[in-house]
């Protein structure tokens, strides 16, 4: 072959393989992407088969991993990993679980503390466990009306969540006193509701409030101030709380706390106890914790002698039992002020010897006074208006405070003066 022919025949070829070569790179199927891993509860559940269910009443959790092939030994020792997350010690009934399996044979067991919140056990050769929460978003709701009958009716007409009425009247349980709410009286929230998956799982916080009741306006802004929770104040900077007196007299000890199985001293009979005893000599001054009314004057048949009952708002009742006697003027319908003066120690009724059993009821139930959370009443300080106003403006804005902002701190400011 001359190269005069190779000069033509050598591009000819080369441009034919190149196309060949193209072509067959042009119908070559792309790879198919690797499917990404699901997730749940923290676990890889792709090659894994979920079984649900829900704790039945005095069920444990050994009896739902027996029954379903998990071994005792290992049982044991989740129990024992356990107290390092969510101890199985802690599961209710009537709360849901899940297994997660592989061909049959459970490899995780996850229990649903709430609707956000869950404890996953390892049932493996290495067996932990931990807890976490499935992502959630927050979302600014507003609800307002007027009372025609009742205020958990008034929210329910306007679609509120049921839990949210008892959160307003617990903000408002120390200014406001429900049982003397009446129609027309009308209310505006802004609150918080927290999504999963978009579905509502729970109530957040009150942001900010209005009650009106009297023709008056009763406002609430929550504000983090000097703790890590968020208290109440009122647009000039007033909590909207007010706290009971630590105890109602001077005692000399806590001769009995408060307890739901205790021997009684004189009749030797395990009853609830649900009252803390002050022990202190007879004729001690004792004092109402709070300001309210004294809705009974009485002889208590059941062993409490002399007592008196104070209804200090729409939520809080004390009591104090065994007096010695009542101070002058006290009687069913008497109006006390806090650390107002309202008998005397003493051993009336079955006692062993001169104490003050004192009591407190939230809603009508006996909660321990020790154990109370005695809320502070501290104001907004004059050099922090600034800031507390700077937070809450938005909320103003959108409650409609007819106020100016400016007024609001120089007025705060000088009744501190």
């Amino acid at each position: 072959m001359t190269a005069r022919l190779l000069k033509y025949i050598l591009p000819a070829f080369l441009l034919m393989a190149c196309r060949q070569q193209t072509q067959k790179t042009a119908v070559q199927p792309e790879p198919e992407p690797e499917p990404e891993p699901t997730y749940r509860w923290g676990v890889c559940i792709d090659s894994l088969d979920i079984l649900d269910g829900t704790i039945g009443k005095n069920e444990l959790l050994s009896n739902i991993l027996l029954r379903n092939g998990v071994s005792s030994k290992t049982i044991h020792y989740v129990s024992l990993a356990s107290e390092e997350s969510w101890s199985v010690r802690k599961m209710q009934a009537g709360k849901t679980y899940h297994i997660l399996a592989k061909d049959s044979v459970p490899q995780y067991f996850v229990y649903d503390i709430n609707a956000v919140n869950y404890a996953v056990y390892s049932l493996t050769d290495s067996i932990y466990s931990y807890t976490g929460s499935i992502p959630t978003d927050t979302v600014l709701k507003h609800v307002s009306g007027s009372i025609t009958s009742s205020l958990w009716n008034a929210m329910m007409e306007q679609g509120a969540a049921p839990d949210l009425t008892g959160m307003l009247a617990d903000i408002y349980s120390w200014t406001i006193d429900f049982f003397g709410i009446q129609q027309r009286d009308s209310f505006s929230v802004y609150y918080q509701e927290v999504y999963a998956d978009s579905v509502r799982v729970a109530t957040g916080n009150i942001l900010a409030a209005n009650f009106v009741t009297g023709g008056r306006d009763h406002y609430a802004f929550r504000y983090i101030y000097h703790n890590e929770r968020g208290e109440y104040f009122d647009e000039g900077g007033t909590s909207l709380r007010r706290a009971f007196l630590k105890a109602p007299l001077s005692y000399s000890r806590i001769s009995s706390k408060f307890s739901n199985a205790r021997v009684h001293p004189v009749t030797k009979v395990v009853r609830a106890h649900h009252g803390v005893d002050y022990a202190a000599p007879s004729g001690t001054p004792v004092y109402s914790v709070g300001d309210g009314v004294v809705t009974v004057k009485a002889w208590d048949t059941k062993g409490g002698g002399n007592y008196l009952k104070i209804r200090h708002n729409s939520t809080y009742t004390t009591e104090y039992m065994h007096l010695k006697g009542f101070a002058k003027g006290i009687k069913q319908g008497t109006h006390v002020s806090q650390g107002q003066l309202i008998g005397y120690v003493g051993a009336t009724g079955v006692a062993t010897g001169p104490h003050l059993d004192y009591r407190v009821f939230k809603n009508g139930t006996a909660i321990d006074p020790l154990r109370m959370d005695l809320p502070a009443v501290d104001p907004i300080r004059p050099e922090d208006m600034p800031q507390y106003i700077k937070t809450i403006s938005p909320y103003m804005e959108m409650i409609g405070i007819p106020v100016n902002y400016n007024d609001t701190i120089n007025n705060q400011q000088r009744d501190t003066l």
